[in-house]
């Protein structure tokens, strides 16, 4: 086991000294690299990831925060990917308590039928994750509809029924991973673009070339087996090895609002399971604030930054003026943010609404395996599945997954209660030692977010974060929860992050102007399409 703080100068020199290839590089620093990496490291093989931009900078950070089996794909008949993503759920809470919590949904019926119909549903959704340690389901009247969430609107609901599933931090959980594959060996990168891959006389993959995007170096990496994990844009990396493939994705995208808290007060989340064009709609408490989404919009690009489109915002905006007692309008929404999934191809006249949420893995006459789909919850039955055919593939000597029960990195027994910052997990003790260390570095830099000096000295130092952006959107996550609060501490951010790193005046205003460019997509009114 290494060192648990994560270090790019480390990575990058640990990268140039590697004389043998490595037994798998993997493109790509979303949920599913980073679970490959750790899986594979933890088996005792050698892993190199690399990613072009930051950790979990495109779709892994912008889910609905659930871990779910997935109350839509019940619907579907998709009993298959129910039960195993209970399953998931379930080893997910028990791997990372302090990520990841039981939380109540409230589905608001508006006559007994809908009551009967939802409360038969959930049951076999009960009945498909028996043994785990969630709630169960249950019927409730009205006037205890309103008790659990007191920012319902009371007029045309008829009671409803509650079920249990699991609510999460992805861009936490997905660090607590990169740190977990780190301390079992894995190396990794984030700002290294993989440019090109390399191939032996006979055709197959043998490596890439890799560009640091800070400094332009280029790197030639050698391995045994290259995974391309490269979500949305693996149709990108396979176009590398075979110019004439097919894509193999349909890209969507979902965009979720960010509401202060007080339009949803409480503990409980609301879903609306299928709205009048078929969607499904969640209404959750996030760190203090309501979170609403999602959309389904095909789109024909993936972008790092996508962009909200106006209707899509509006049609959460009405959605949520016909649940809560208090209508939202545009100018009441904190923050909006839009993620891409990549969904795998179906039948041609398919809405990606209802496209498949399985992943695949496919491999590539040269040997390059492209695993793609799959949802977070499933991540790492994913890096399991995925490892287990790289392995095979390039006769790779492994051990068995032992990712089932692996504790990740910040676990604790009991995760402190209602704490804003326990998601720190065992790190959070750390993190008081440098405030106690210099009282400074404890004072909230804003009133309206929990973020202090000590979060941006911890990232810089532990956990890779190489620019504003990385500290604000995913390192804490003032960017997804307060767009406004963001933009305006982001200069004193810049300041700590330039002691940390060595760098001058002009480093924090270019940074600063970079953040307020990437924050754009994230204002209201400002970044839509």
């Amino acid at each position: 086991m290494t060192s648990t703080a994560l270090s790019r100068a480390g990575s990058i020199e640990r990268m140039r000294q590697r004389t043998t290839p490595w037994d798998i590089v993997v493109i790509g620093g979303g949920a599913t690299g980073v679970g490959v990496a750790m899986d594979a490291a933890s088996r005792g093989l050698d892993v190199l990831l690399v990613e072009q931009s930051d950790f979990g900078k495109g779709t892994s950070s912008r889910s609905t925060k659930l871990v779910h089996g997935g109350v839509r794909y019940l619907r579907q008949g998709n009993i298959t990917l129910v039960r195993d993503a209970l399953r998931e759920r379930t080893l997910l809470r028990d791997n990372a308590p302090h990520l990841v919590h039981d939380l109540a949904f409230l589905i608001p019926c508006h006559n007994l039928w809908q009551r009967f119909f939802y409360g038969i549903g959930l049951k076999v959704y009960d009945f498909l994750a028996a043994g785990n340690n969630f709630g169960r389901s249950h019927s409730v009247s009205t006037d205890d509809a309103v008790r659990v969430l007191p920012g319902l609107r009371r007029d045309g609901i008829r009671g409803g029924v509650i079920y249990h599933d699991g609510q999460f931090d992805d861009a936490r959980l997905l660090l607590n991973m990169a740190q977990t594959a780190h301390q079992h060996g894995a190396c990794l990168l984030n700002y290294m673009a993989v440019t090109d891959l390399t191939k032996s006389d006979d055709g197959s993959v043998t490596g890439v070339t890799a560009i640091d995007q800070e400094t332009n170096e280029e790197f030639h990496i050698k391995c045994r087996c290259l995974i391309n994990a490269a979500g949305p844009f693996c149709d990108s990396v396979r176009r590398m090895d075979d110019a004439t493939c097919e894509s193999m994705l349909a890209h969507s995208q979902g965009v979720h609002l960010v509401l202060p808290g007080a339009f949803f007060p409480g503990d409980t989340a609301m879903i609306v399971p299928k709205t009048p064009d078929g969607r499904v709609i969640f209404i959750i408490p996030w760190h203090g604030h309501a979170l609403v989404g999602t959309t389904d919009t095909p789109i024909t690009n993936a972008t790092l930054e996508p962009a909200p489109q106006a209707d899509e915002i509006q049609f959460l905006l009405n959605m949520s003026a016909a649940y809560l007692s208090k209508a939202p309008r545009i100018d009441d929404v904190l923050s909006i943010f839009t993620g891409i999934r990549p969904l795998v191809k179906g039948d041609k006249s398919a809405r990606t609404a209802s496209l498949s949420r399985d992943h695949v893995i496919r491999v590539s006459s040269s040997g390059l395996i492209t695993i793609t789909g799959g949802k977070w919850t499933t991540v790492r039955k994913m890096a399991e599945d995925c490892v287990n055919r790289a392995v095979k593939e390039a006769n790779l000597n492994s051990a068995n997954c032992k990712t089932k029960s692996m504790r990740l990195h910040g676990f604790m027994e009991s995760p402190p209660v209602n704490d804003p910052r326990g998601f720190y997990g065992a790190d959070l003790s750390a993190i008081t030692e440098l405030e106690a260390e210099n009282q400074e570095l404890s004072v909230p830099m804003c009133k309206s977010l929990s973020i202090r000096k000590s979060d941006i000295v911890w990232a810089v130092r532990n956990e890779m974060a190489r620019t504003v952006e990385d500290v604000l959107a995913r390192r804490t996550r003032a960017l997804f929860l307060d767009s406004a609060a963001a933009l305006q501490i982001a200069p004193d951010v810049a300041a700590v992050m330039a002691a940390e790193l060595g760098q001058d005046d002009t480093w924090c205003r270019e940074q600063c102007e970079r953040f307020k460019s990437v924050a754009a997509h994230y204002v209201p009114q400002q970044g839509i399409a």
